[in-house]
């Protein structure tokens, strides 16, 4: 009547015990840690002060659209950061990127309004837009949040000498101007601003060998910046030292490609010297850089006038002066009459270029309109006077019904 009892396996049961905790484990620790299946696995995310450090390579170097690009992508990692937006539309300035210089400005505004590098790059970016109200009124808040700023003092500098050359700000700015610089390079001798603004005013006061060392200082800087190369040029080509002018225009060119501005000013220098092949060379370049610019066909026309190539050179101007559109289907938007010199070049060449190939019927209104509008310009006069002349001569050469006997025909325009 009574049971038999087993013993109990306390191996087995320590065993079992054993792996039960093991499962448990396994289950709350490893499992976890495991990433799912078919999920791709996640990449380490970058510091934005490793973007901003390839930035300030890149900007070292002259790879200006590179380092704008690494720029926004510390804005990216941290759009908090207004340094790192400020730093960015400092280099857009530098390529020309004027409205995206503004846009960073004031984005960095936006986070630290009391950020005086912000108000000052935007103060930058809005005089180089022809912006001079908008551009004194931030540099002055610049100004007012840090006084002792060298960078602030120098983009004074030049918004005063550049409203003072469009005619919008009073003689007494270049005396300004050259105070600020002389501040701006107390405070911070040693940076690419402070010198190119020294430069700047002595530039425009036409002291153009005081302006070059200021020039030749930022370059030494950093000798990869297009733009200072640009102003280096000028002055030599102030100077009529035209070698040297074109060799810092080639090193622009070299540094920035796509900018139609050391090709412009290679064709005018060219042109000083009687060049006038390789003037119309870099003109139709600068052309190609910008082929919407109105300007710079006008000056490609002016080029192709002087070698004789009459015809092309009608087209060109004839974009200029009228506007149309090119045969690849770019618009050009016509540049009215002016008093500015150059435009008015533009004017008398194209009647000139339309009275040699006997278009009198064109040249004439516009030897007249020269003649009504710029009456003070004494070689726009000069010029359009000219065109009478030869239409004058064309038409007294032009054979008569007499002469030409019943079959002739009148010359017709080309």
């Amino acid at each position: 009547m009574t049971r038999k009892r087993r013993k109990v396996n306390w191996f087995m049961v320590v065993t079992l015990l054993i792996l039960i905790a093991l499962m448990i484990y396994v289950d709350r620790v490893i499992v976890p840690t495991i990433p799912p299946p078919f999920v791709p696995t996640p990449t380490a995310t970058r510091s934005p002060e490793s973007y901003v450090t390839e930035a300030e390579a890149s900007f070292t170097d002259g790879k200006l659209l590179q380092a704008i690009d690494f720029y926004q992508q510390a804005v990216k990692a941290n759009p908090s950061d207004d340094a790192v937006y400020v730093a960015m539309g400092r280099v857009q300035v530098f390529a020309g990127l004027y409205k995206d210089a503004q846009a960073s400005a004031e984005a960095a505004i936006l986070l630290n309004a009391s950020n005086p590098r912000a108000h000052a790059v935007r103060a930058w970016a809005l005089d180089f837009q022809g912006d001079y109200l908008g551009a004194e009124a931030s540099i002055k808040r610049a100004l007012e949040l840090d006084p002792d700023s060298g960078f602030a003092h120098a983009i004074y500098t030049e918004i005063l000498v550049d409203a003072f050359l469009a005619g919008t700000g009073p003689f007494e700015n270049l005396a300004k101007a050259a105070e600020e610089s002389k501040v701006a390079l107390a405070l911070e001798p040693n940076t690419i601003e402070t010198h190119r603004a020294r430069g700047y005013i002595l530039e425009a006061t036409a002291n153009y060998e005081e302006a070059i060392a200021e020039y030749q200082a930022a370059i030494a800087i950093n000798g990869n910046i297009s733009d200072l190369h640009i102003a280096l040029g000028r002055n030599y080509r102030a100077q009529q030292v035209y070698d040297l002018a074109v060799e810092e225009f080639t090193r622009a060119n070299a540094l920035n490609p796509s900018d139609p501005t050391p090709d412009l000013l290679m064709s005018r220098t060219y042109a000083t010297i009687g060049e006038f092949a390789k003037a119309a060379q870099y003109g139709e370049s600068a052309v190609k850089d910008a082929p919407t610019d109105a300007s710079l066909r006008g000056n490609y026309g002016v080029m192709l006038y002087h070698t004789a190539d009459w015809a092309e050179a009608i087209v060109q101007l004839g974009l200029t002066v009228n506007g149309g559109r090119t045969p690849e289907g770019d618009t050009v938007e016509a540049i009215p009459l002016t008093t500015d010199t150059r435009v008015v070049e533009y004017y008398f060449t194209y009647a000139l270029a339309l009275a040699r190939l006997n278009r009198c019927g064109e040249a004439l209104p516009i030897a007249n309109t020269i003649l009504g509008r710029v009456p003070a310009d004494e070689i726009a006069v000069a010029n359009a006077n000219e065109v009478f002349t030869i239409c004058e001569e064309s038409l007294a050469s032009a054979p008569t019904p007499t002469q030409a006997g019943p079959t002739a025909t009148a010359t017709s325009a080309p």
